[in-house]
């Protein structure tokens, strides 16, 4: 049986990549530290690109666009490319849509 990549073990890897990028930041919050430093998971997508390009049966289970996701984190403000592309609003829009406006929200 040849190796396979699921979402579930996809989704731990980037979880570390993510968490070595909080701890490479100087910033206060959680939320700041997040959306700071992006080395390590420009790096994991880079690599699972070239993997891909391999080894592609090891992600016939998935269907994960690392070009894409590579191209966002590139930019300036990954987060608010991401809300541009997935929702056509600014992160602040989005944020501001979920706020209850009464308590029968």
């Amino acid at each position: 049986m040849s190796f396979k990549y699921d979402k579930e073990n996809l989704f731990k890897e980037f979880d570390v990549a993510k968490q070595k990028d909080i701890k490479l930041s100087k910033l206060e919050t959680l939320e700041q530290k997040e959306n700071d430093v992006y080395k390590n998971r420009i790096q994991f997508l880079k690599e699972h690109i070239e993997l891909k390009k391999t080894n592609p049966s090891y992600y016939s289970d998935v269907d994960i666009n690392f070009d894409n996701l590579l191209s966002t984190y590139l930019t300036t403000n990954p987060r608010e490319t991401f809300y541009q592309k997935v929702f056509g609003k600014s992160y602040a829009e989005v944020r501001a849509d979920s706020e209850p406006q009464s308590v029968n929200d």
